[in-house]
């Protein structure tokens, strides 16, 4: 049995220490919006947060969890309430089938944690690791730097409800 934080929860695993997060997130604790892509850290569809970095969960063994503050998209905000880079990413339309999304907010979060005004170039830079065939690349590049503004103007302390 093993103990994991996860969006601020502690949760008992009852699984080897070397299965892979997702399987972990996905099958035990019912939280599916990492998705399985490729299984092997190659196209980014499985992308959390850890201790503030974005790492793919399909090859994080859970054993390099221990004591570590594990994020999912669902631990960002919720429908009633979503999260800056959740209303971004809507705002923007930035979705066409939306399996890789989900760890390309995870992965621009954990990218405006560290820089708050990144540019066109540092994004695209965090954003490589991601596969998308769909075409939003811009409406995604446009969602980050909209989340980046409200994220600004939430610190400053402007509540404003719009997208």
């Amino acid at each position: 049995m093993m103990s994991l934080k996860i969006n601020g929860q502690d949760h008992q695993v009852d699984a080897e220490p070397d299965t892979p997060l997702l399987y972990v997130l996905r099958d035990d604790i019912k939280l599916n919006a990492a998705k399985y892509g490729c299984g092997l850290g190659q196209c980014g569809a499985c992308t959390v947060i850890v201790d503030g970095n974005a790492v793919f969960s399909c090859v994080t063994p859970i054993l390099l969890l221990k004591d570590k503050e594990i994020t999912t998209l669902e631990g960002l905000g919720t429908i009633e309430k979503p999260a800056p880079i959740q209303r971004a990413f809507m705002a923007e339309q930035s979705a066409q089938c939306g399996y890789c999304i989900p760890g390309m907010m995870m992965r621009a979060q954990a990218l405006l944690q560290r820089n708050p005004n990144p540019t066109d170039q540092q994004i695209r830079a965090e954003l490589a690791p991601h596969l998308c065939r769909c075409g939003t690349h811009m409406r995604i590049l446009r969602a980050v730097h909209r989340a980046a503004e409200m994220m600004t103007r939430a610190d400053a302390g402007d509540q404003g409800g719009t997208l």
